[in-house]
């Protein structure tokens, strides 16, 4: 059998079942981050991402913003968690033709964004490779009354996204912000009961949740922010690479945000009961069922 028989998220649960872990993990695979036992107030956060050449960047693109990303996508990660990111190691595979300026036009978006996020490159590794592939694994902390992972989302809860979502592959996806800010905002004013960033798109990423806590949601085309870099509707819906942040909280908080008019936080649908799935409601007020695709690596 071939892995794009089952894909990459059946890849994924196929080794999720062979792995054992002991009480110091408190979340594992499955969520943004690893959760893991850290004090008495506080979780440690762990997580890593990958980006290759060909998949989430070419060489046609500046290296600054290539080696921004690599670390920005962590970040992302981390404050989907309500975190704050601390550490982090960086990994970088190359062809052995690679331009030392190449590298050190790399490092030199990974040290500002570092520097932006108080973010400690402690170390890593080098090897060579066919194709520019960097990893990034890092650290966070995050108090234990403000964690928000995937799995907190309870029907009545409404459905909201920072920003704009579609056509981040002509240039978004290379230049976001990581919604930090937002998300200890949101964690220090308003009981978050589910979060995600928007990596692979926002009918994926919104199934995550759904799946993780045994929902379904309601989405309505009117309130979906499409980006103005976007071909079409589609893009916002399935695209990916946004890396906006999508989360869940009660109809109480959520009018709270409302009567505040805080503009950075827009409300697009609402958890129902697992029964419904997901569906959307489109601007002549049909109703669909959504399938949960989005970027897929196999």
């Amino acid at each position: 059998m071939l892995i794009n028989k089952i894909g990459e998220f059946g890849l994924i649960e196929r080794i999720k079942k062979s792995i054992k872990t002991d009480a110091s993990v408190i979340k594992g695979s499955g969520d943004d981050c690893a959760v893991l036992v850290f004090d008495k107030k506080r979780y440690q956060l762990f997580t890593c991402d990958m980006i290759v050449q060909g998949v989430d960047f070419t060489l046609k693109d500046e290296p600054c913003l290539i080696g921004r990303k690599a670390l920005a996508a962590s970040v992302s990660d981390i404050a989907s968690c309500s975190g704050l990111p601390r550490h982090c190691l960086v990994s970088l595979a190359m062809p052995k033709n690679t331009s030392v300026e190449f590298v050190d036009r790399l490092f030199k978006g990974m040290l500002s964004i570092a520097k932006e996020y108080n973010i400690n490159i402690a170390g890593g590794d080098i090897s060579s490779a066919r194709d520019v592939t960097i990893d990034v694994g890092m650290l966070g902390i995050v108090e234990k009354k403000y964690l928000t992972l995937r799995s907190g989302a309870k029907a009545g809860d409404i459905i909201f996204v920072t920003g704009e979502l579609g056509g981040s592959i002509r240039g978004k996806h290379l230049r976001f912000k990581p919604r930090l800010k937002e998300a200890r905002f949101l964690a220090k004013n308003f009981k978050v009961n589910a979060m995600i960033d928007i990596s692979d798109g926002l009918a994926s990423d919104l199934s995550h949740i759904l799946r993780q806590s045994s929902v379904g949601a309601i989405i309505y085309e009117d309130l979906i922010p499409v980006s103005k870099q976007a071909a079409g509707f589609s893009e916002a819906l399935y695209m990916g690479e946004d890396f906006e942040l999508l989360f869940t909280l009660s109809r109480k908080d959520a009018r709270k945000i409302l009567r505040k008019k805080l503009t950075d936080f827009k409300p697009i649908g609402e958890i129902v009961e697992r029964k419904f799935g997901l569906r959307l409601i489109d601007k002549r007020n049909r109703e669909r069922i959504l399938q949960p695709k989005g970027f897929r690596h196999f």
